[in-house]
């Protein structure tokens, strides 16, 4: 037992802010509980997403002085044409979309090492996604073989795209994974927002502030 109360009344007090210190630490694993919840029910939900790829090739046509250094130049510029009007208005009769679907859907990627671009589609539809890809690689070649006269440059097609058998959206697994990072994320976030609050806080709240000797002298020469 502890012959002094105040000491007494302390060590209650730290005992009082470690129990609720380690209390507050439940927010992590609660809320990475309810961000596994939420990211599997997305994963649950949302309709599974597939990719098909189309690439095409740029190469020099021969009848300029092209040559292979030209049509990688070449390729990195009709990668970035693929995505434009000029190109999408022309994909969109032989995909039976939109242009806002094919922008929304299509991307286009081009290799600093080779003459190529690739152009990926992704749809909820495996055959959507195979039509979209396809459409858009020959819009670009047709668009290319209006200016190969003055370029030197050609495109031709390196592979159609094939169908595919996986979705390349992420898995419920996967989706409650992130949840779950996303959710502890958040929680130890808000546990170092939070204000702090020390023992030494709660001794002063405890105990009434007593006046100093010279406040005391002052208060006696006043009744006298």
């Amino acid at each position: 037992m502890t012959d002094n109360p105040t000491e007494g009344a302390r060590v209650a007090d730290r005992s009082r802010f470690r129990v609720t210190r380690l209390a507050s630490w439940w927010w992590l694993p609660a809320a990475a509980l309810v961000g596994a919840a939420a990211g599997g029910a997305y994963g649950q939900l949302r309709p599974p997403q597939y990719t098909a790829t189309s690439s095409v090739v740029a190469v020099p046509n021969g009848t300029t002085e092209a040559d292979c250094t030209d049509a990688l130049g070449f390729a990195q510029a009709y990668g970035r044409v693929a995505t434009q009007l000029a190109v999408l208005g022309d994909a969109q009769v032989w995909a039976g979309v939109p242009v806002s679907t094919l922008r929304e859907s299509v991307d286009v990627a081009t290799s600093p090492d080779a003459p190529m671009v690739a152009v990926s589609a992704t749809a909820s539809k495996p055959s959507q996604a195979v039509d979209i890809a396809n459409a858009v690689s020959r819009a670009l070649i047709t668009e290319a073989d209006h200016t190969r006269s003055r370029t030197g440059i050609r495109l031709e097609r390196l592979s159609r795209a094939l169908k595919p058998t996986e979705p390349s959206s992420a898995s419920p697994a996967l989706a409650s994974l992130v949840g779950a990072s996303a959710g502890g994320l958040l929680g130890g976030l808000a546990l170092l927002a939070r204000p702090r609050r020390t023992p030494e806080d709660d001794d002063d709240q405890g105990h009434a502030s007593v006046p100093g000797p010279a406040g005391a002298a002052d208060a006696r020469g006043t009744l006298g």
